[in-house]
């Protein structure tokens, strides 16, 4: 048996270290890129969302390298990804590709079922401590990647060199899919909040940017978790001088979705639904709910914007962006929302946001500006 998986993100790492921990032979595809989606788009229909079209093009690269069990995890509601595993073991079998397809969510609710399916992958040599030790170790590293990812949003704008920035988030991911211990995990999230802190102290005053302006990332869970779908768009904003918060981590989503609350994650998405009630009380499907409660908190903690993205089609999170202008009326915030798919190109997704950024810089220029002029009638007086 060699498994594989969708790319989505940094879960690559966190899947890879469970089935490396119980000695399953593992393939990972290659990232995402333009060669994968054109893969995948050839077997997909064509009203079929973007991750779907990715996951197909994953599964041609892995094959190749001899993948013959793709494991993905599951949905419910009027979502399409609750049939990902069925629709896309068709289609692959009809293009002659004979996976094994195995669906990790706990069936029913049920945790037990969870480790039965995990317990088919591992075989019958790995015991169900084995099992549970190499979950729980998998997970440990799935919230350090989040906290990692979340000091380099906030390092982004704070930081006058973006290519420095970026090889440290690199060097720290790498080092994360490589470490075998939790030593080494903590050791990972410490060298990074030094060598921030390090490169921080050797900024100027002048060129320091201490109150950036703040935009928080709302929507469909595999776009805004992976950059090739979301085109890039946090390191593009960090680029702008933006911080960015997105409202969904993996470890956040796999705690409340895979692990029903029991382990609740970096950034748990628990409380979400309470925030949404006001506009949107009602399970929609997806993570509609999750963004619309999201946006409301981002808008009640004195965010500067919000972006909504999801891929062309979501039925949820078309439910969500017809909601969000009535948030955005409440809170007078700036909402925008990018809708991606297999011909969004990274020029035109640039454009948009360096438009949006300077729309959010003009109150504060307006402020800054009227301070001065009182500040100076001020001197004269």
């Amino acid at each position: 048996m060699k498994v594989t998986f969708p790319h989505m993100g940094n879960a690559w790492i966190v899947i890879q270290t469970l089935f490396e921990s119980l000695n399953v032979e593992v393939v990972v595809p290659p990232f995402n890129s333009k060669r994968t989606l054109n893969l995948g788009t050839k077997l997909s229909p064509e009203s079929a969302c973007l991750p779907l079209k990715l996951n197909l093009g994953n599964y041609l690269e892995a094959a190749s390298q001899g993948a013959d069990t793709i494991v993905i995890t599951g949905g419910i509601g009027p979502c399409r990804f609750g049939y990902y595993g069925e629709v896309e073991r068709q289609i692959l079998r009809d293009a002659g590709y004979n996976y094994e397809v195995v669906t990790l969510e706990p069936p029913d609710g049920s945790l037990l079922g969870l480790g039965k399916r995990i317990r088919f992958l591992a075989g019958s040599k790995n015991s169900w401590t084995k099992i549970l030790k190499a979950m729980r170790f998998a997970y440990l590293k799935s919230v350090a990647l989040d906290r990692v990812e979340d000091l380099i949003h906030a390092a982004r704008p704070r930081l006058p060199e973006p290519i420095l920035t970026e090889k440290l988030y690199e060097q720290a991911r790498e080092r994360l899919a490589q470490t075998m211990s939790e030593k080494g995990i903590q050791d990972t999230v410490r060298w990074v909040q030094e060598s921030i802190r390090e490169r921080q102290e050797a900024v100027n005053n002048s060129e320091r940017i201490n109150k950036p302006l703040r935009i928080g990332i709302v929507g469909e869970i595999y776009t805004i978790l992976d950059p090739f779908s979301s085109v890039g768009i946090e390191e593009e904003l960090g680029r702008l001088g933006v911080e960015v918060d997105r409202s969904i981590y993996l470890s956040g989503w796999v705690g409340s979705h895979i692990f029903r609350g029991i382990a609740p994650g970096y950034r748990s998405i628990r409380s979400y639904p309470r925030h949404a009630k006001p506009f949107l009380p009602h399970f929609v499907g997806g993570h509609g709910v999750e963004t619309v409660g999201a946006a409301v908190k981002y808008a009640r903690e004195g965010y500067d914007g919000i972006i909504q993205v999801f891929p062309l089609s979501c039925m949820p999170e078309i439910v969500a962006a017809s909601v969000l202008p009535k948030v955005q009326e409440a809170y007078n915030i700036p909402i925008m929302t990018l809708i991606v798919d297999e011909h969004t190109g990274h020029a035109g997704i640039q454009t948009r946001l360096e438009a949006y950024v300077d729309l959010l810089e003009r109150p504060r220029h307006l402020r800054e500006s009227i301070e001065t002029r009182e500040g100076v009638l001020s001197v004269g007086g």
